[in-house]
């Protein structure tokens, strides 16, 4: 009964150190975003990479380089409507 203990424990332990690094890998898109924010308050996008991050995420608020106020216009821009 002790060695089923100690085996189920074992087990155990070792999914949960194999299990961090495998979940962590799924937030590396958020980190890309947040670094492509970082960058744009820094004064712009750096790279195309960044640009695209931004053109599909947008900038955060209050952001005043080039790029994010340029973004920022076309994103809002409203479409009139027709009348029939």
């Amino acid at each position: 009964m002790h060695r089923l203990i100690l085996a189920v424990a074992a087990f155990g332990l070792i999914m949960l150190t194999s299990a961090g690094p495998a979940s962590a890998r799924g937030l590396g898109g958020a980190a890309e975003v947040v670094a492509a924010r970082a960058n744009a308050r820094a004064g712009g996008p750096t790279n195309a990479r960044d640009a695209e991050l931004l053109e599909r995420w947008g900038c955060l608020s209050g952001t005043r380089s080039a790029f994010c106020q340029a973004q920022s216009h076309r994103r809002y821009k409203r479409r009139r409507r027709r009348r029939r």
